[in-house]
């Protein structure tokens, strides 16, 4: 449940999964599950099973349907819509988001660390078995550097060999980790910062891939929604 930690202002959250564990499932209401955070920002936590028991992968498909019963994306009408899934997860849970037309727009997020690429590199060949069957499209790969010799040359020359380009180069900064530490989003403690003008140089950037998807009829009923894989580490959410 830390995915949406830095929006909400230190306040625990009650994940999906451990709702539907403990509330009969006909009388959860779907206030419970999604929360208000910083901005305005509407906030739901999947959850997952206890380490070293399950699937997470399954709490990922349990959460959606436990929204989509409910008709969340329908009453809340949000104009932009994330899913943070992690690179590792590649059973049903990766794949819930795109097969039901909720994600149509994949980013995946890596580093020049060799086995940050590999990984990138599979799970864009994941995104493109979905594209052959009309369903999500790889937007782009997003640098998030670790500082290691030629980062920017790999990364560029991995988007070359998966026909997509770099979307968006995020700098490595002690920012970011002092944002965490104070839990808060950097665009909130540090808002002038170069590193908050990098996020919303990636932020337009994104929202551009969509808008020219969306017209060109990839994107589902009006709606704009894309999926942001973190591959190389955590510092980006």
């Amino acid at each position: 449940a830390d995915s949406t930690k830095l929006l909400r202002g230190g306040r625990p959250v009650e994940t999906v999964l451990d709702l539907l564990r403990s509330t009969r499932r006909s009388e959860l209401p779907l206030e419970r599950m999604v929360a208000e955070g910083e901005g305005g920002v509407l906030l739901v936590e999947a959850g997952g099973p206890r380490p070293g028991v399950g699937c997470a992968g399954r709490g990922i498909i349990a959460a959606f349907e436990a929204l989509k019963a409910r008709r969340a994306f329908e009453i809340y009408r949000p104009d932009i819509v994330i899913f943070d899934v992690l690179g590792d997860v590649v059973c049903g849970g990766f794949a819930m988001p795109i097969r039901e037309g909720w994600a149509k727009n994949v980013f995946i997020v890596t580093s020049g660390e060799g086995m940050a690429l590999y990984a990138a590199k599979n799970i864009a060949q994941a995104v493109d078995t979905f594209a052959e069957r009309g369903y999500a499209k790889l937007g782009g790969l997003i640098l998030n550097r670790r500082d290691v010799p030629d980062e920017r040359r790999k990364v560029e020359e991995a988007a070359a060999e998966l026909h997509t380009e770099i979307v968006g180069d995020l700098p490595r900064s002690e920012l970011v980790q002092r944002a965490d530490e104070a839990g808060r989003a950097l665009l909130l403690s540090d808002p002038q910062s170069p590193m908050a003008e990098a996020y919303r140089k990636l932020a337009q950037s994104i929202l551009e891939i969509c808008r020219q998807n969306a017209a060109a009829g990839l994107s589902g009923a009006g709606r704009r929604a894309f999926g942001i894989i973190p591959e190389a580490e955590s510092d980006f959410a």
